[in-house]
């Protein structure tokens, strides 16, 4: 990259998956944040049949507005990745070499616009085909920097069955659970549900690999089940079962270190539900409803707690080779234990999301916390690491 230039940094948002619109607003939340001076900054959506599109960059155009869900739609050219004509060969610290990459805006199969070189991408997508090890594996084949978590971390932390089995390999304490893969609810129901027979209601019935609480049910009793699994897969023919524990559920936002540095993790943070409308803390209470909840940072716990959580949650972030960010779900039981819940390796990022106010409350704003980001990213060497 020329010292002449600012970096271009890709946004790129929307999706195929059902957090789509989430994505959307996260997106809008960095568009109105990141430091113009300092990055040539430049919008591409994706829609929800996974077309690349040239987009707006007013924040505006992808904010919720009384409960209307923002969308990427195809604009009059595609957008695509291609290798920049004329652009020497760049080298990591790795001594990895690589072509420089160009956006290119093409209609009808023909280029109408070169939208530049990218140096690094900033991936604001949730679920599938975006946060889970595609979209990564993708950009390390095109040896472009990216902001997050690489292949392995990111589809570990989408899918919530091999989290666990991750976690608990590391030694954290997991909450009982079961799962059901699609062969086995279309070979055997009745076998399916028996596996779920040995946990305590209440049961949280949840798309292994979707996010932003969508599909969750919370189950009381057994007539309920059958329902609730059918709305799970219709977001993942994969479903995870988990018996509800006892306890307060805290947050934890993590950072990589730089360099060889170890992570960094924020104060934490409790999201308590204001009023009775939310049975728990789903989609309409996160994005919809802005009265809904409300975030205690630093969450009131005795000050060897807060230090015990942090410390695990910079743990757990090393337990799935996370990188970038990460923010860190505990359950805080009445007898002191910590019960790790999950691991969100591209949490909800608009400037009113938990992990944004947890690091403010920390000490690093969100337009800053948007350019630690980036630097980490451009700091990062290419390849395997």
């Amino acid at each position: 990259m020329s010292s002449s230039r600012k970096p271009r940094v890709l946004l790129l948002f929307g999706g195929r998956s059902s957090e789509h619109a989430v994505s959307c607003v996260t997106a809008a939340g960095v568009m109105g944040a990141i430091d113009r001076e300092k990055y040539d900054v430049v919008p591409v959506g994706i829609t929800r049949d996974g077309v690349w599109t040239r987009v707006e960059s007013d924040p505006a155009d992808w904010t919720l507005v009384s409960g209307v869900r923002p969308e990427v739609t195809r604009g009059r050219s595609t957008v695509r990745l291609a290798e920049a004509d004329g652009l020497a060969r760049t080298s990591n610290d790795a001594g990895i070499t690589a072509a420089g990459r160009q956006l290119v805006a093409e209609a009808g199969g023909a280029e109408v616009e070169n939208l530049g070189t990218v140096d690094v991408v900033f991936p604001l997508l949730h679920g599938p085909f975006g946060e889970d090890g595609t979209l990564q594996g993708l950009l390390e084949m095109a040896d472009i920097s990216y902001v997050g978590s690489g292949v392995a971390a990111s589809a570990i932390g989408m899918d919530k069955h091999f989290m666990k089995v991750a976690f608990a390999a590391a030694g954290f304490e997991v909450g009982p659970y079961t799962v059901i893969t699609d062969k086995v609810w279309r070979r055997d129901r009745e076998a399916a549900l028996r596996s779920v027979e040995s946990l305590d209601y209440p049961l949280f019935v949840k798309p292994a690999r979707a996010g932003s609480s969508m599909g969750i049910t919370r189950v009381t009793e057994p007539s309920q089940l059958m329902a609730a699994i059918e709305e799970a897969r219709l977001h993942d023919p994969k479903v995870v079962i988990e018996a509800g524990v006892v306890g307060r559920e805290i947050e934890c936002g993590v950072l990589e270190g730089r360099g060889a540095g170890a992570p960094r993790s924020s104060y934490p943070g409790e999201i308590v539900v204001a009023d009775g409308s939310h049975a728990f803390y789903d989609f309409d209470a996160k994005y919809v409803d802005g009265s809904a909840a409300n975030l205690s940072c630093p969450a009131e716990l005795p000050a060897v707690a807060v230090e015990e959580i942090r410390t695990l949650s910079a743990a757990a972030f090393d337990a799935v080779g996370a990188e970038g960010l990460a923010r860190v779900d505990f359950f805080y039981t009445p007898d002191g234990r910590w019960v790790i819940n999950e691991i969100n390796t591209m949490p909800g990022f608009t400037p009113t999301s938990m992990y944004p106010q947890m690091w403010a409350k920390t000490g690093l704003a969100y337009p800053e916390l948007i350019d630690e980001l980036i630097s980490l990213a451009l700091e990062r060497r290419r390849g395997l690491r």
